[in-house]
């Protein structure tokens, strides 16, 4: 596939890359097939795969080393042909964003391509519509397990309610990592480290600090974690 280099951290080795697909992929230097410089805004080919760029190569760089034995064809008269850009090679401050940005796409993205994702930045948007939609399933999961407990008459022998408590804590635990991950891309956007999210462990205190976080506006400019989220005007 074909995109674009957003950034690149040749100190760290971790950069960003924008498919031609409108998706937003990773890469790191292991994932270069040659050790060149990635500036920002180089054309590149490479394999995606779980939301990261694999044997990434430059365009320009390839084609600058032709393989031994082959000979260069000649030049053609005339004016070269104006090549069509892709959505992808499009950026602008007021452009229209690669990648959806409704509430419910936050959410999905959060649960699915970005489970085990944490690194890259989370707009205050993104945030609070993942927040939104997990507090809407929780409801939903606690509401199935309570009918269920009714029906069985777990309330009436005054046991547990297995199926509330079971759905609760398999719903909490399939929704950690992804909730964990939002909250450190969530510090990224503001230019902190995620390891502030281990402030979660000081009880009433830790959680305020963290929603007081989640309030803050974007970072508006490229940070060490990446360029500013798509849609974010600035």
């Amino acid at each position: 596939m074909r995109g674009e280099v957003l950034h690149y951290d040749e100190d760290q080795g971790f950069g960003f890359i924008t498919g031609a697909d409108g998706n937003r992929y990773t890469f790191t230097r292991e994932n270069l097939r040659r050790q060149t410089a990635m500036a920002k805004g180089t054309t590149v080919e490479f394999q995606p795969g779980g939301g990261q760029a694999r044997d990434v190569f430059s365009i320009a760089a390839q084609a600058a080393s032709p393989a031994a034995g082959t000979i260069p064809a000649p030049a053609q008269a005339g004016p070269a042909p104006t090549a069509v850009a892709s959505p992808a090679q499009h950026f602008g401050r007021t452009s229209e964003p690669s990648e959806p940005t409704d509430l419910w796409s936050y959410f999905w993205g959060g649960v699915t391509r970005n489970y085990f994702n944490f690194a890259g930045r989370a707009r205050r948007k993104e945030y609070w519509g993942y927040c939104l939609f997990w507090t809407i399933a929780l409801l939903v999961i606690v509401g199935i397990g309570v009918f269920t407990d009714a029906e069985i008459g777990n309330f009436d022998n005054a046991e547990v309610p297995a199926m509330t408590v079971g759905l609760f804590g398999l719903f909490l635990l399939a929704t950690f990592l992804p909730s964990l991950g939002m909250i450190v891309r969530r510090l990224h956007d503001l230019g902190l480290t995620g390891w502030l999210c281990l402030l979660l462990l000081i009880p009433t205190f830790g959680s305020l600090i963290i929603l007081v976080f989640a309030l803050i506006p974007t970072q508006g400019r490229e940070n060490q974690w990446g360029p500013v989220p798509a849609g974010v005007r600035i």
